[in-house]
């Protein structure tokens, strides 16, 4: 199981510009259908974060289940940044859940006012825990 969010603190002058452009990001995914390791219906993102007034955080989640990630998990990992270093956003988190390696929790967190689409390069913590 992999799930998590991607979060961006939004200003009402910015947000119809990141807003789109995030937005647009995920609906140029490849659909489920064809079995990406990510696709735009792993993604949600809600609208009435564009009705929002003032700055605020928008968040957008994903989920999905697979069999035998863990032995696909370092290309998951690449296409989920090369999603990430085409948005804007603060923070990002991914959680990977297998029954045979526990639970990995993976942070990205930008420097300054967040990432730009093309901007530096991305830093990547990761944390394991294991339950018996």
């Amino acid at each position: 199981m992999v799930y998590g969010c991607i979060k961006d603190c939004v200003s009402s002058r910015e947000a119809p510009q990141r807003l789109g452009t995030n937005r647009r990001v995920l609906e140029d995914l490849p659909p489920g259908d064809t079995w990406p390791l990510i696709s735009r219906e792993m993604f949600g993102c809600p609208e009435r974060s564009l009705l929002v007034n003032g700055p605020h955080t928008e968040v957008v989640h994903f989920g999905a289940a697979y069999q035998g990630i863990e032995y696909e998990w370092e290309m998951w990992l690449r296409e989920f940044e090369c999603v990430l270093a085409r948005m804007y956003w603060v923070s990002a988190t991914v959680h990977l859940e297998t029954e045979l390696a526990g639970t990995h929790s993976f942070h990205w967190e930008s420097t300054g006012d967040g990432h730009r689409p093309g901007g530096d390069a991305l830093r990547l913590r990761s944390e394991w825990t294991h339950e018996s």
